[in-house]
């Protein structure tokens, strides 16, 4: 993996950026140059990160918004494109773990919410950018996925079957512009050591896990113009990208 990418003059977008992995590549993204739209719920979390961009001799542009907020995710493009008239990046962070438990004991209001904040949200969100980033010199959008989209996981139904179509629709979405400019990538951050795995993982040494500063710097350089790959997925545990089927 190439170091972090020269982004000045870049405008990216990151979800989740108010705590944890998000918040960290926002916080790199601006430190390597981008002027950085970070989008998360928590207003408090964003003023802090605003507050390290600016220590740090970034800039960036905070947006609370819940991703549940389907109508304003549907704005976001059109917004962007009045202010800046570009986007270069996409960072999809931002997701819901929902609750660990068996299938058959799935809350069905939790099911649905997990899958509005990891899938439906996700899809609005590429739909409204997509114009922007296909524009772009450059446009590069990463998409923060998990292992068990692809290796079951007992008691993670919900969580595992929105990633697994996540995936599915950011590698559609890739081969859909395989002839423009934008690459799509997938991410499998791994454990780390974040609110959502001590969630996951309650009785897990966290200091035993990477920082969400060193997944971050695994994240960063995929925003980069010299990466040529599209639709593939880099796992950051075995710092390489796996071996996907091409699309026929």
């Amino acid at each position: 993996m190439p170091a972090a990418p020269d982004l000045n003059g870049k405008l990216a977008l990151v979800t989740g950026a108010s705590r944890g992995i998000g918040r960290e590549v926002a916080l790199q993204m601006a430190v390597a140059g981008a002027h950085v739209i970070a989008v998360a719920r928590t207003v408090g979390g964003l003023e802090e990160l605003d507050d390290k961009i600016a220590a740090a001799g970034g800039q960036a542009t905070l947006v609370p918004l819940d991703l549940k907020d389907f109508a304003a995710i549907d704005r976001l493009g059109g917004v962007i494109a009045e202010r800046w008239g570009k986007l270069d990046a996409l960072v999809a962070n931002a997701g819901m773990l929902g609750t660990i438990t068996p299938v058959t004991q799935l809350k069905a209001k939790t099911f649905e919410e997990v899958m509005a904040v990891n899938v439906t949200a996700n899809w609005r969100l590429i739909r409204s950018v997509d114009p922007l980033l296909r524009q772009a010199e450059a446009g590069r959008a990463i998409i923060v996925s998990s292992g068990v989209a692809h290796n079951p996981k007992a008691y993670f139904g919900a969580y595992a079957a929105s990633k697994a179509a996540l995936d599915m629709i950011a590698r559609v979405w890739a081969a859909e512009n395989r002839k423009s400019a934008l690459r799509v990538n997938l991410v499998n951050p791994g454990p780390t050591r974040t609110h959502m795995r001590a969630q996951a993982m309650p009785g897990e040494d966290p200091g035993t896990l990477p920082t969400p500063a060193d997944v971050a710097a695994k994240i960063v350089p995929l925003a980069g113009a010299d990466i040529t790959r599209t639709g593939g997925i880099f796992d950051i545990p075995q710092d390489r990208w796996l071996d996907v089927a091409e699309p026929q």
